[in-house]
């Protein structure tokens, strides 16, 4: 293995350990607290608000997050914000309302600074010619953590129909030790990697108010412009399946006497839905260079369209199968059919399925188009995508499902229409300077 990949799938493993824990919580957290406010009417802590905050800390803590990054380098930011996740994590074991709100603005920051310094790293350990298989790679490698996390939550609740305090304790205790782990894998990464096989640090030496001053103004151009529709959506869809989905099919009753059980599983089949995606992309999106003829994989276009099709189906079976009051609390209602659960569970696939074509080819469009500087177009990917994360959150509260699915569907639209504009214009520029 060359060591640029190498790089690629030790990050990837970073990822997956520190994610089984995080993105485990932020399944099950909204019906996990629901279960703490009944032993314990005083706690008033909300899973939704508590996403909420996280998302929208993270999203504006990306404005210096390119700072950070260039001042620590890559690796100590990874290492600073796997530890705010951790920090997360431990809030649980002493619940209050407001350390939850707190730790949920600490780890926001902390996701700031780890994604930023990801995509950095990612991009400064690729080439043109690397940056599908990269992306792909890591992708596949870290949603792992979606399978591991969720069967465990599964394991923990078999046989019960709620989140008891020994339950709770329980997933509390392992999920920080995994997180602990993911987090030590960090201090083993290595400098990125050159295609020459050098070291590719690439840091920018430039004071903390010119770099905000670079990132607003990159902001402002045509083409991020077009690219932030993209990246609201994909913010939008993450909230959505990352929590408020797997919630509504736990409150759903008519699901059976294991509908909390199937937010675990929901979960594992979101990620199962990431991993493929992330493996059938990693290698159909390769381009190689043979006797100067170039070889192009699928085209970034081609997997949004296929994304867009994903999508709409698993809204459109979601909004005839699941009550619109679902994600607000246990219902007993029925929605255009009777709930089934097998139906839920193969939404769970698509919109995990989904999210993967989103994602990658965002990850390659930023890497080839800002490959020279790739920390203020992340950090501003970031942004967009965790405060249309936190904005989802927050109305999750308030909007049924069904509003919440047309609102899907529109911006969607949006995303994949003004992707295909930037594509246009980001291939003829590549065919152009080879």
């Amino acid at each position: 293995m060359d060591k640029r990949l190498y790089n690629i799938c030790l990050l990837g493993l970073s990822f997956t350990f520190l994610f089984a824990a995080y993105q485990s919580m932020g399944n099950i957290e909204k019906t996990l607290l629901r279960s703490v406010q009944h032993d314990y009417p005083s706690f008033t802590g909300d899973g939704y608000t508590s996403l909420s905050i996280s998302y929208f800390v993270f999203g504006f803590a990306n404005w210096v997050s390119p700072s950070v990054v260039n001042f620590t380098g890559c690796k100590i930011a990874m290492i600073i914000g796997a530890i705010c996740y951790t920090m997360f994590l431990v809030s649980f074991l002493w619940l209050s309302s407001f350390l939850l709100y707190l730790m949920s603005a600490v780890q926001g920051f902390g996701a700031a600074i780890l994604w930023t310094a990801q995509g950095t790293y990612l991009t400064l350990n690729s080439d043109s010619s690397t940056m599908s298989r990269n992306t792909g790679v890591f992708w596949m490698i870290s949603n792992m953590s979606m399978l591991l996390g969720n069967a465990f939550v599964s394991y923990a609740l078999r046989d019960k129909d709620d989140f008891d305090k020994s339950t709770r304790t329980f997933i509390y205790t392992v999920l920080i030790a995994v997180s602990v782990f993911g987090t030590l894998l960090f201090l083993l990464l290595r400098s990125p990697v050159s295609s020459e096989g050098t070291v590719n640090e690439r840091v920018e030496t430039i004071s903390f108010i010119q770099q905000i001053k670079d990132t607003k103004s990159l902001f402002l151009t045509k083409d991020m412009r077009l690219l932030n529709i993209s990246f609201f959506f994909t913010g939008l869809h993450m909230s959505f399946y990352a929590s408020v989905y797997s919630s509504s099919i736990g409150f759903t009753k008519r699901m059976g006497s294991n509908s909390k059980q199937l937010v675990a599983v929901s979960g594992l089949f979101i990620g199962i839905g990431e991993i493929l995606g992330g493996l059938i992309f990693s290698i159909l999106g390769q381009k190689t260079f043979e006797n100067n003829i170039i070889s192009k994989g699928l085209s970034h276009s081609a997997v949004i369209a296929l994304g867009f099709i994903v999508n709409i189906v698993a809204y459109g079976l979601i909004f005839i199968n699941l009550p619109n009051d679902s994600p607000f609390g246990d219902t007993t209602a029925k929605s255009f059919i009777n709930p089934n659960q097998y139906l839920a569970i193969l939404c769970s696939f698509l919109l995990g399925f989904g999210d993967s074509c989103f994602n990658t080819q965002l990850y390659n469009i930023v890497g080839l188009k800002y490959s020279e500087n790739s920390a203020p177009p992340m950090a501003l990917f970031n942004f967009m995508q965790s405060i249309a994360a936190a904005l989802s959150f927050y109305y999750s509260n308030y909007f049924g499902i069904q509003i919440q699915l047309i609102l899907l569907m529109v911006s969607l639209t949006m995303a994949t229409l003004t992707f295909f504009k930037v594509e246009e214009s980001t291939d003829k520029r590549y065919y152009e300077a080879i």
